[in-house]
């Protein structure tokens, strides 16, 4: 009996074909669903000797058709990378062409700007060793800036001292870039970053940047211009006004959260004038000892850093309300807030073009 039902199985020929076999053994009429509904009607010896069977024939069964519909599925793939072709050399449209998301579109602008300012743009892991990632930026273990941070920790590999975590900044970048490049150094590190929260205005992974600057005689005047000219461009509005109020974080001293002006326009909140205020990043004065860690002299070295998340600039600049739907996959959603493809970030063009 068995070996008649897996036959009629192996002879599927397509998808459809399978199905109905399915169907046939194991839907609602089916020849194993009947036996098995029979099994209540049988007296509890015959039952006793009858139910193993059926139930191994059914589990038999199961797994042949799951073995024979990876088989046609893999041969229909085959069949379409062998058959299938796109000429790339036609022109765009509408039905081809897609559209950049507007995180890629906010991190286009940003290395635009900073770039036209002499930054560089740097990349670093988003695995990070905890020395990176809290240590040498001033946290070592059991400070309670740690605390501050929900922290995605990973299972330790064999041979490892402690466990390694996803990062939860981008503040990493700034020793692997001091190590790597030395000073002076001007860079902008964007990356996604990943922490436990998930709301309307958080995500467990979302996008930040990270801007460091080391030199010689560096002050926070320079801090201040390098925010008010960076905010400006971005926005693309002259009458953006900052204010830094004293803050703490563990790698800056000293710190401030900068605020940015905004206004109403058009019955919608925007960046620009000074009818209110919101928080936009994080600064600071890099502190001597991160500088240290990264086998610089901080008696020689000064610097500022700074952060902001890149999601929450696309939200400001382009009016979105919630954060999470940046993560969704609505095509709607993108063709919305979706930026055309050739559509290259300038200076001289537009930074938001």
């Amino acid at each position: 009996m068995s070996d008649a039902l897996l036959e009629r199985i192996a002879a599927a020929g397509d998808l459809q074909e399978l199905d109905s076999v399915r169907v046939s053994l194991l839907g609602k009429s089916g020849e194993i669903t009947t036996k098995l509904k029979s099994l209540g009607s049988m007296d509890p010896d015959a039952r006793a000797a009858e139910a193993p069977r059926i139930h191994a024939l059914r589990e038999q069964v199961t797994s042949a058709l799951a073995d024979r519909r990876s088989a046609l599925e893999n041969a229909e793939l085959e069949r379409k990378l062998i058959t299938e072709k796109l000429d790339l050399s036609l022109p765009a449209s509408d039905r081809i062409a897609g559209t950049i998301h507007p995180v890629s579109q906010v991190m286009d602008e940003l290395a635009e700007i900073f770039a036209d300012l002499g930054f560089s743009v740097e990349e670093g892991p988003e695995i990070e060793s905890q020395w990176y990632n809290f240590t040498a930026l001033n946290m070592p273990e059991n400070h309670p800036a740690r605390a501050m941070q929900d922290t995605f920790y990973l299972e330790p590999r064999t041979g490892e001292e402690e466990p390694r975590v996803l990062r939860t900044h981008t503040s990493p970048v700034q020793i692997r870039a001091m190590e790597t490049l030395g000073a002076p150094i001007y860079a902008i590190a964007p990356g996604r970053v990943y922490r436990s929260d998930s709301d309307a205005t958080h995500t467990p992974m979302f996008h930040q940047v990270e801007g460091l600057v080391i030199d010689k005689s560096i002050t926070l005047g320079h801090l201040k211009w390098t925010l008010e000219t960076f905010l400006r461009a971005f926005f693309e509005r002259e009458d953006i006004v900052l204010r830094m109020r004293p803050s703490y974080f563990p790698f800056t001293e000293p710190s401030a959260e900068v605020d940015v002006g905004w206004s109403v326009e058009k019955g919608r909140r925007v960046v620009g004038g000074q009818q209110g205020w919101m928080e936009v990043l994080g600064s600071g004065m890099v502190h001597p000892r991160v500088i240290a860690s990264a086998g610089l002299d901080p008696d020689e070295w000064q610097g500022f850093a700074f952060g902001c998340g890149i999601d929450r600039l696309a939200m400001l600049k382009y009016g979105m309300d919630d954060l999470r739907a940046f993560f969704d996959g609505d095509i709607r959603w993108l063709k919305h807030y979706g930026f055309r493809a050739l559509d290259v970030p300038t200076l001289s063009g537009g930074i938001g073009a």
